[in-house]
């Protein structure tokens, strides 16, 4: 195949396909119908000698070579439209989808306040909210499965610090802290929690990955103690509820016990564990959409919207 010879549109209905994994939703996003579609990707792989994608019960599925052209291709139709579109993001009047990833709890504090601005000042935003599987979620990014992820990710943040080569960029959001937390006539509630009382307690665990491990317990090996982690839950506000009625405590950031709503039934406690790191909160997006005016707008809302968030800092009572 010589590239001088390959029709460019074909890569645009490549792209959109792969967004949406589905041969109609892309005919919707591309203004074509379902046959074109069909028709340009088979022109694609006649040109690529490869299959692409491949029909299933609930879409497609791309190959391996799509897989690895996808990146690449999303980068480059990014910045032909970022050269030809506007400089200036009309809010009032655009239309716009925006994919992003956190935790439940995240989206707890920061959802709220970025409806209230779309309500106000952007009617014509949709926002898409996806749970955050993985605390590294560069590869999403990578994909253009979402525009932005904003949460806890300290190995990514530290890669990214040391590694100016990525595309994905990052900014800090918030700085934390973490605490124990029990409901209120838990038997360890009325007193200092010890460092033996914490160990013999049963936890629960908030852990995306299912892995029966956390930052407390590599906290614990250090000084050759471990806890009892008799469940593991992948969202905050199960681990609040479980917690709230039952002997089981927790350790969350100590800003999300708010997000749980069990903020009248539950009591925090200071951990009795030295050295714990801090509560980093970042927001990650890829450089293709660094200087896409809409992004912009986005990334900068959420970083606003930080700045004026009345997060909990003090410590909690013993």
């Amino acid at each position: 195949m010589s590239f001088l010879t390959l029709d460019l549109n074909l890569l645009r209905v490549f792209d959109a396909v792969m967004t949406e994994q589905n041969l109609t939703r892309a005919a919707n996003r591309l203004a074509m119908t379902q046959p074109a579609v069909s028709n340009a990707l088979k022109r694609l792989r006649e040109a690529l000698s490869d299959e692409l994608l491949i029909r299933t019960a609930h879409g497609v599925k791309p190959t391996a070579r799509a897989e690895e052209l996808w990146p690449t291709v999303r980068q480059a139709l990014a910045s032909l439209e970022e050269a030809v579109a506007p400089a200036e993001f009309d809010v009032a009047k655009a239309h716009a989808t925006f994919r992003i990833a956190m935790a439940d709890a995240t989206a707890a504090l920061w959802l709220p306040a970025l409806v209230r601005t779309i309500e106000t000042e952007a009617p014509g935003i949709n926002v898409r909210m996806l749970p955050l599987m993985t605390r590294d979620p560069r590869a999403s990014l990578l994909r253009g499965d979402v525009d932005v992820a904003l949460g806890r990710f300290p190995g990514v943040v530290a890669q990214l610090a040391s590694g100016p080569d990525s595309p994905i960029r990052h900014e800090p959001l918030y700085t934390g802290h973490y605490v124990c937390m029990m409901r209120r006539d838990h038997p360890l509630a009325k007193k200092e929690l010890t460092l033996d009382d914490y160990c013999a307690a049963n936890h629960v665990l908030v852990s995306f990955s299912g892995r029966a491990r956390g930052l407390v317990d590599d906290a614990l090996a250090q000084i050759d103690r471990e806890r009892r982690i008799l469940l593991t839950v992948n969202q905050f506000f199960t681990a609040g509820q479980v917690v709230a009625n039952s002997d089981l405590i927790t350790v969350l950031p100590y800003h999300l016990i708010a997000a749980t709503g069990l903020s009248d039934e539950v009591v925090t406690k200071k951990l009795p564990i030295e050295h714990l790191p801090q509560v980093h909160i970042s927001l990650l997006w890829h450089e293709r959409d660094a200087r896409n005016p809409a992004q912009k707008w986005l990334r900068s809302k959420l970083i606003d919207i930080t700045s004026e968030a009345t997060f909990a800092t003090s410590e909690p009572g013993s």
